[in-house]
């Protein structure tokens, strides 16, 4: 199957790790808006479950 996307962390619109600007490029969505979408759900959520999903998803994303 041709065309198929891989979920990487992104080297190129990387500014932690990489995981924000990733799932921006996998969803071809502009990163920036995932890192809002990102923030607003973490300071909605008491921010520590925010923390631990991007802490997870860089240890379990591969490096681009």
């Amino acid at each position: 199957m041709t065309g198929t996307r891989k979920l990487k962390r992104s080297s190129s619109n990387s500014m932690i790790a990489g995981v924000c600007g990733g799932l921006a490029e996998y969803l071809d969505l502009d990163p920036t808006l995932v890192r809002a979408g990102y923030v607003i759900l973490s300071i909605l959520s008491s921010g520590f479950p925010g923390v631990l999903v991007y802490l997870i998803l860089m240890v379990v994303m591969p490096r681009d």
